[in-house]
């Protein structure tokens, strides 16, 4: 059974690439949920390195990394690509070599299988974004088909959402009045 809304996300320690530094510095480490314990997470999925619509997606996210910190949120991407295939595919493309978040490898499926995205037929994940709450709470899940890129700003809406606690109208953007 894969992870709903309200539930408990499952725990994971995966290797990540991590070139955030100065995007020349590239590192492999260990990462577990545990680690963002008190931060909004934002988790999105993609099916695999070297390939069309999954660079449009996570560029976008990329370039909002400094809009999710702003509201106190992590972004983390996931594919069942090694950590090195995420290194190789960054250093060979360009609009990926400034990657501002971490790359999760998930070789074992156990991420993506535990998120309820995993492509059994093809051991790929579906595009599933997941926003985290700072208690480990799943709050919000989306998940697309293989050929479909995600919003990145229906992403932030939500999160603005959520963290307001509030009841908000549909179509709601941060700014606007909440219900009472």
């Amino acid at each position: 059974m894969s992870v709903r809304v309200g539930q408990q996300a499952p725990a994971f320690s995966v290797q990540a690439y991590d070139r955030t530094k100065d995007g020349t510095d590239h590192q492999f480490k260990e990462v577990k949920l545990a680690d963002y314990k008190g931060k909004w997470v934002c988790l999105y999925f993609y099916p695999l390195d070297f390939t069309f619509v999954c660079p449009t997606e996570i560029v976008s996210f990329n370039n909002a990394v400094g809009d999710f910190a702003d509201r106190e949120c992590v972004v983390l991407t996931a594919s069942t690509d090694s950590a090195f295939s995420h290194k190789g595919w960054c250093d060979s493309h360009a609009d990926l070599k400034a990657m501002k978040h971490l790359m999760l490898a998930d070789t074992t499926h156990a991420l993506s299988e535990g998120f309820g995205v995993l492509k059994e037929d093809q051991g790929i994940a579906y595009r599933g974004t997941f926003l985290i709450d700072p208690n480990g709470i799943v709050r919000f899940i989306s998940v697309n088909d293989l050929s479909v890129g995600r919003n990145v700003e229906e992403v932030l809406r939500v999160l603005d959402a959520l963290q307001t606690d509030k009841l908000c109208p549909c179509n709601w953007n941060k700014g606007e009045k909440t219900l009472n």
